[in-house]
């Protein structure tokens, strides 16, 4: 019973106090660079070499550009027509994109050094005293309280039995 009372005590006692202020600011933060890298390279596609020919009853004809040649030809009141593609590599331009991340984390710690404020008035010695009396007050009201339940509910049934 007396340690109920011991502990009922010191939670009253330990449950008022003041509010501190935080000592110091952390902030974070993080930023975030992306850079797209656009390469241009140049890649070559091979045609393949393809020969063809067709015999038709027509006139003579010869056709040439730089992917094939074509030759026509009468022979015998018969069109003999060949058409050959050159062996070349056509350039294609080709983009790259490259992308490059980078994140940066910034933390910043400052440290706040606590400075005395002056007020406009100081106390005076009735206002400081009626300050420091109010928590024993508030001590002895809670003591008495927890007397006074004890005395009443519980003693009476300790010696009922």
């Amino acid at each position: 019973m007396k340690t109920s009372i011991y502990l009922l005590l010191t939670l009253g006692v330990v449950a008022c106090g003041t509010v501190r202020p935080m000592t110091g600011v952390d902030s974070t933060k993080v930023e975030v660079h992306t850079e797209t890298v656009i390469q241009h390279d140049t890649a070559y596609l091979e045609l393949p070499v393809i020969v063809e020919k067709v015999a038709t009853l027509d006139t003579t004809s010869t056709l040439e550009n730089k992917y094939a040649k074509s030759e026509a030809a009468v022979t015998a009141g018969i069109l003999y027509h060949r058409l050959e593609t050159k062996p070349v590599s056509i350039p294609v331009k080709v983009e790259t994109k490259t992308v490059y991340r980078d994140s940066l984390v910034y933390r910043d710690r400052m440290q706040i050094q606590f400075q005395t404020i002056e007020v406009e008035k100081k106390l005076n010695w009735w206002q400081n005293l009626k300050l420091k009396a109010g928590g024993l007050f508030l001590i002895l009201t809670l003591i008495g309280i927890v007397y006074i339940i004890v005395n009443l509910f519980v003693k009476p049934k300790l010696f009922s039995l």
